[in-house]
């Protein structure tokens, strides 16, 4: 009899070179991580780059207020600490278009000085909130403007009187009677005057980019031109006789504005609204012109 065998269990056979295969792949997955260990630690902490850093930056609200009434006009939001007065006040014109910097006057006080507009705003800061007063400066006109218009007109005005128009004086009168010399000389001297002064107000003389009232510009232009039209009015006149030392009384007003006129003739001021500038003076040349006048 033939006795029927039990099926045996499939053996596992192992393949050593599969076995050897998988340790070795371990095995370099673990070197690869210790190295990668070793290396985060040899560099430290991982520092985030400058383009992912944020700073912190304080900005100020600067309150404006009217001076007069106290009532808020406006608040300008988000100033940095590294801007201006002059940086406040042309942000202060986008909100409100009517009042632009060269007008706008700022005080830390209602009775205190005006603030410059170089100051930084930074050092006006107690809070992160500013209050600043408003005034009202008017209507403003640059210092180049102001000079130029000063100058140009009393030019024109003696060079009017000069050629004796119709309408100032009388022609047979201007005709009939001839001219002295020192009327010649007087006209050579005045042009010569405020043509330097125009060159010089051109090409020379560095102002502040600061501005001044109107009104100061019509009171320097009603001294300059009232002036040189009332000696041009005389001195030009038909009826002009020459001074009454002749030529001595010439050559020594002559002498006398060739050694004034180089004296600097403007003075460094310092406005309450603004940095310093150049203000015009009265100066002795402008009465040179009255030697030259019969007396």
């Amino acid at each position: 009899m033939h006795q029927r065998q039990k099926p045996s269990a499939p053996e596992h056979t192992s393949d050593p070179a599969a076995d050897g295969g998988a340790l070795s792949m371990s095995h370099n997955d673990s070197r690869s991580l210790l190295n990668f260990s070793q290396l985060v630690l040899s560099a430290g902490q991982i520092k985030p780059s400058p383009g992912l850093k944020h700073s912190k930056i304080t900005y100020f609200e600067v309150e404006i207020l009217d001076v007069q009434s106290k009532k808020q006009i406006c608040i300008v939001d988000k100033v940095p600490p590294a801007s201006t007065v002059l940086d406040v006040k042309h942000k202060f014109h986008k909100a409100c278009p009517q009042w632009y910097p060269s007008r706008v006057g700022l005080q830390l006080e209602r009775n205190g000085p005006f603030l410059k507009d170089s100051i930084n705003i930074q050092s006006l800061a107690v809070s992160s909130i500013i209050t600043l007063y408003f005034t009202d400066l008017g209507q403003q006109v640059g210092w180049t403007t102001f000079f130029l218009t000063e100058y140009t007109g009393p030019l024109l005005i003696y060079l009017l009187f000069y050629i004796r128009l119709s309408t100032i004086y009388d022609q047979v009168e201007s005709r009939k009677n001839f001219r002295h010399p020192v009327v010649h000389l007087a006209c050579f001297c005045h042009c010569l005057h405020y043509i330097r002064h125009l060159l010089e107000t051109l090409f020379v003389h560095k102002f502040s980019e600061g501005h001044t009232p109107l009104k100061n510009m019509i009171k320097g232009c009603a001294f300059y031109w009232g002036f040189t039209s009332w000696i041009a009015y005389y001195i030009n006149h038909p009826r002009y006789t020459p001074p009454s030392f002749g030529h001595r009384q010439v050559s020594y007003a002559a002498l006398a504005f060739l050694e004034i006129k180089p004296v600097f003739q403007v003075q460094l001021t310092t406005p309450s609204h603004g940095s310093s500038c150049w203000c015009p003076v009265p100066t002795i040349h402008m009465r040179l012109g009255l030697g030259l006048v019969s007396q």
